[in-house]
């Protein structure tokens, strides 16, 4: 178990353990989920940063009452991480503290012309400082900052809830159950169920060999349908073939991939992140432009993302013509039964943006050829093939391997569909929902969307040495996508 000094209890109540939860055993950290661990570094941590903002306000001790009997249900959140010759281990944490985890703290605001600093850009500061703050390597890695003295933008008091978790702990999707358990109505994880035994004597509840059952189906099948079971196979064979083909044709278009165009966007990352966010867009109105041309609804957003970042760099003198950037988007792998799992499964997919065509038409059905082109691509599950190998590689090749792959990135792009109806936590509305997704390597940007309660938010985490002010960014987008709503009303 893991040891160290308690803390100095704060002012405010809360119990400091949770409630009495079964002892868990210390676990052999799995390989992708191992890689994912190893990638921290000076300029790029592994976390997943969010922020929700609530009105009213919230108290501190009914957070921690909510954590605790929620978030806590899920056994990693109670886990240290302990390292050793060959990966990781999770690790209970006998003194477990929920006060190190759920910290209540104010937002400082700098003074300056006028009122001073407003309240959204001393959150945003505040973000971007957190995600360069590592994390307590022999607590459980995830921490939540209540901030109380928060008032948004339309002047309405509230609380702001600021959430960091390792990208080892799970991806983006299943961390969405996980944090969605907390508001009102949420629900806790089902209790673990102990695997089934195996019982050799072959009376009631024996175990049986799936792959055993499953020839002799196939051939009690072969037996009584000989025509029926050639054709299968036959069209069986040709799947296997075009899948083959499929699989070598991403693999070497992973080991070839060239590099992208050469933008300010694209460097070595120094030591600080700065975050933004814009004004969330109406869904309805992001579909209705997407059916009015014929474009899925991430079509309709990768277009505009890439439209503000092309407009971005020509405001800074560059020229766009012919550059396109590559994002790397996370496709997920996870199947039907494994929803509500934690663990990374995830694989990745090369996407270029075309930053250099201007006209917003062009452009979406551009982003929208690319994305079909990536439809039935092999990519996601070498990808995830590839963090699997890096798991179990020595820190230094895992780096020069995975390196290879940041080199040739701009950013990282992540889509998550949120709820469709609004939320509550401990009885205050959650206005406004927001991610940012960790980079690797040198990159130094991460673009994050999110659907919440019939509107979509488009968010950034930048690099200051690379994008000091991704604002700037965020500004454009609006402006992009009104852009395509004239003229896609404009259409007969």
């Amino acid at each position: 178990m893991v040891t160290r000094t308690p803390s100095r209890p704060p002012t405010a109540r809360c119990n400091a353990r949770p409630p009495a939860l079964s002892p868990l055993p210390d676990e052999r950290m799995g390989k992708v989920d191992t890689a994912w661990l190893r990638m921290d570094s000076a300029s790029n941590l592994m976390m997943i940063n969010g922020v929700w903002t609530l009105t009213p306000g919230i108290p501190w001790p009914a957070l921690c009452e909510r954590v605790q009997e929620r978030m806590l249900a899920y056994p990693r959140f109670r886990q240290c991480v302990v390292r050793d010759a060959i990966g990781a281990r999770w690790v209970e944490d006998a003194h477990f503290d929920i006060r190190a985890h759920v910290v209540r703290t104010t937002l400082p605001r700098r003074a300056g012309e006028g009122k001073g600093q407003s309240q959204q850009t001393a959150l945003q500061e505040r973000i971007g400082e957190l995600a360069m703050q590592p994390l307590d390597p022999l607590r459980p890695l995830w921490q939540f900052h209540l901030i109380d003295n928060f008032v948004d933008g339309d002047g309405q008091s509230g609380s702001a809830l600021i959430m960091r978790i390792h990208h080892c702990i799970a991806d983006g999707m299943a961390l969405l159950h996980v944090i969605l358990s907390l508001v009102d109505g949420g629900t806790v994880p089902p209790a673990p169920v102990p695997a089934a035994r195996s019982d050799h004597s072959g009376g009631p509840g024996a175990a049986q060999d799936p792959p055993l059952t499953d020839f002799t189906a196939q051939a009690l099948q072969a037996l009584h349908e000989p025509q029926k079971t050639l054709a299968h196979a036959r069209a069986t064979t040709l799947e296997t073939a075009r899948l083959g083909q499929q699989l070598l044709s991403d693999m070497a278009a992973l080991a070839l991939m060239p590099n992208d165009s050469p933008t300010r966007l694209k460097g070595v990352p120094g030591g600080a992140k700065r975050v933004a966010w814009c004004t969330p867009l109406p869904l309805h109105e992001v579909k209705a432009v997407g059916a009015a041309l014929g474009c899925s609804l991430n079509d309709v957003l990768l277009s505009c993302v890439a439209g503000a970042l092309g407009s971005y760099l020509r405001r800074h003198g560059e020229r766009t013509e012919g550059q396109e950037i590559r994002a790397m988007v996370p496709v997920n792998l996870r199947s039907p039964d494994e929803d509500g799992t934690l663990g990374n499964h995830f694989g990745l997919v090369p996407l270029l943006l075309p930053i250099g065509i201007n006209n917003p038409i062009e452009r979406v059905y551009e982003v929208r050829r690319r994305m079909a082109a990536l439809k039935g691509s092999t990519q996601p599950l070498l990808t995830y093939a590839l963090l699997a190998v890096a798991g179990v590689l020595v820190q230094p090749a895992q780096d020069a391997l995975l390196g290879l792959f940041s080199r040739k990135t701009t950013a990282v792009m992540t889509n998550v569909p949120g709820p469709h109806a609004p939320l509550t936590l401990c009885g205050a509305r959650l206005a406004q929902c927001l991610f940012w997704v960790p980079q690797s390597g040198s990159v130094g940007l991460g673009v994050s969307i999110l659907s919440y309660a019939g509107n979509v938010q488009f968010g950034l985490i930048a690099d200051t040495a690379l994008c000091p002010e991704p604002q700037q960014i965020i500004d454009a987008f609006i402006p992009e996508f009104e852009q395509l709503l004239w003229l896609s009303l404009m259409l007969p």
